[in-house]
């Protein structure tokens, strides 16, 4: 609950300090007296964007300091101090601070907080409702959400929001895995052709080289025949294996008289005999594989030639090509993974989605039961605000799997028909001004009081409506401030009137000086401001009566 706001040079307002407490409290004040600085102030402390224009002229700072009287150590205000390590107690004060040079400070119980985190405590602390919230209300598009605040099922909600972003993901790989799959197929038979044509030619590595050296030999074949025969001829015959034979029998008389003594040279003898006859036997079978046909040649050159032409089509060298078909098997064997992955992500699409039609169905049906329980409560709300004869219902529509969102498979419509033999209609094409607003009241009061919050805030949304029904906003604002502190911004003196605590604003100037002053009425100034609600500047004593009759003086006993 809001227990106090001191307001320092903030646009007319010098400075400023009011206590509250708990009830109905009313502010009223000609237009243009100050009424919504009032609330700009405490959009401050609350996290709203601070832009120097704020600050009083000729100033150089302004401040507004808020404290709260909180009891609920289990409420999500005190889970977020705790998670952040801010120390807290019964009070809370928060206070901002705003320099002309755009510096900008913020305390919580003397600790210094960042704007985000001020805005996320300050959803727990005090809701608005303006005016021109109706504008939110009217776009069907948040309709869905109004519902789902007002059914508290954040869990089963959540749920379905990492669902729906588990389906999503998996249909974004698996078009990207379709995509590629199609691609690859669209190569797949030139894979498979370039595969084939390099498994036939069957290339080896240093291929190429052999067949050069080949082509050499088989065009200088006659050479090379002539000098191997002339070799063969040197080698062959009795004369020189006859000597190294002779030279062997020597030697051996001689190891014969020394015991072995040059049985190394007898050796080396006999292995030169054995490396002749073996170099003999080579040149003969060298000079066998010397081909002097055209045709081997032939064929040769135009392996060679085939070889070429082939790594000219895979642009790369000869010796390359044994890799460029690995390469190709690798590729097709990722056509036949791809494959596999599509199939699996279709799997896992079908489970996710699965999951995800589960989940939003669980949430529809807390939608459908939901909206039961919200129309039925929106009816009761019309009946106090004098319109016993509108109805009022929410429309959960399903949708197809195009539809589908995170926030379910359902949208969510809220129509109203305000006379009998009516057919329902969007709020925006039935209701008119002063319709629009009760049956905005109906909801906000509803919302209100799911919400949680201890503080709330109505800036006029009595708008365009008087009498009897302007009369019946202020009972509900009245008896709903029995259960959490209600403030109102109003013009309608019949909402006045059922005020527990009741605020004048106005302006006044000294010294060419222009200052917003908040007056705090008593009982007979209370009835007054009324009178002066009721008839303009010129108060007569018809309208102090009128007032007089509308106060109710059991409001002052309800608290």
């Amino acid at each position: 609950m809001l227990t106090h706001l001191k307001i320092n040079d903030v646009v007319l307002i010098e400075k400023l300090d009011l206590d509250f407490s708990k009830g109905l409290t009313i502010f009223s004040g000609e237009t243009g007296a100050g009424k919504s600085i009032l609330l700009d102030s405490l959009g401050l402390v609350l996290g709203a964007r601070a832009d120097t224009d704020l600050i009083r002229t000729d100033e150089q700072k302004l401040s507004v300091t808020a404290s709260f009287e909180m009891k609920n150590k289990a409420s999500k205000f005190f889970k977020i101090c705790a998670e952040n390590e801010l120390e807290t107690d019964d009070e809370i004060i928060i206070k901002r601070t705003l320099t002309a040079d755009g510096k900008s400070k913020i305390f919580l119980n003397d600790q210094p907080i960042t704007l985000k985190l001020l805005k996320e405590l300050g959803t727990c602390l005090v809701e608005i409702h303006g005016q021109f919230d109706n504008q939110g209300l009217l776009n069907a598009a948040t309709h869905i959400d109004v519902l789902d605040a007002f059914g508290g099922y954040e869990k089963e909600l959540f749920d379905v929001k990492k669902a729906f972003e588990k389906y999503k993901e998996l249909q974004k790989k698996l078009k990207i895995a379709l995509d590629s799959e199609e691609k690859a197929r669209q190569e797949e038979d030139t894979l498979n052709h370039f595969k084939k044509e390099l498994e036939t030619a069957n290339v080896h590595l240093g291929e190429e080289k052999e067949l050069s050296q080949k082509r050499t030999e088989m065009m200088h074949a006659e050479k090379l025949l002539e000098n191997f025969n002339e070799a063969y001829n040197a080698l062959s015959g009795q004369g020189l294996s006859a000597q190294i034979r002779h030279a062997m029998s020597a030697i051996d008389k001689v190891n014969r008289i020394t015991e072995n003594k040059y049985q190394g040279i007898e050796e080396a003898l006999d292995s030169a005999l054995v490396q002749l006859d073996e170099a003999t036997s080579e040149i003969e079978s060298a000079s066998e594989d010397i081909s002097l046909s055209q045709n081997e040649i032939n064929a040769v050159e135009e392996r060679l030639f085939a070889l070429k032409a082939l790594a000219r089509k895979h642009n790369c060298a000869i010796d390359d090509l044994p890799q460029v078909l690995e390469d190709i098997c690798l590729k097709l064997k990722s056509i036949e993974q791809n494959s596999d992955d599509v199939i699996a992500f279709k799997k896992e699409l079908i489970d996710a989605q699965n999951d995800y039609i589960s989940k939003a169905l669980i949430v529809r049906q807390k939608r459908e039961k939901t909206a039961e329980n919200l129309a039925q409560k929106v009816q009761d709300e019309l009946k106090f605000l004098k319109m016993e004869k509108a109805e009022f219902r929410v429309l959960i529509e399903n949708l197809n799997e195009d539809g589908f969102h995170e926030k379910g498979m359902d949208s969510v419509c809220f129509e109203v028909k305000t006379n009998a033999g009516q057919a329902f209609g969007p709020l925006s094409k039935i209701a008119s001004g002063g319709e629009l607003a009760r049956f905005m009241l109906a909801l906000k009061v509803n919302l209100a009081q799911k919400s949680g919050l201890e503080t709330l805030i109505f800036d006029e949304v009595d708008s365009g409506i008087g009498g009897s029904a302007a009369e019946a906003v202020g009972n509900r604002l009245s008896k709903l401030s029995q259960d959490v502190q209600v403030m109102a911004v109003t013009h309608s003196p019949q909402v006045a009137a059922f005020s527990t605590t009741h605020f004048k604003v106005s302006k006044e100037t000294k010294a060419e000086k222009t200052t917003t002053c908040v007056q705090k009425l008593t009982d007979i100034q209370k009835k007054e401001e009324i009178a002066r609600m009721l008839s303009g500047e010129k108060i007569s004593d018809e309208a102090r009566a009128a007032a007089e009759k509308l106060i109710k003086p059991e409001q002052k006993e309800l608290f």
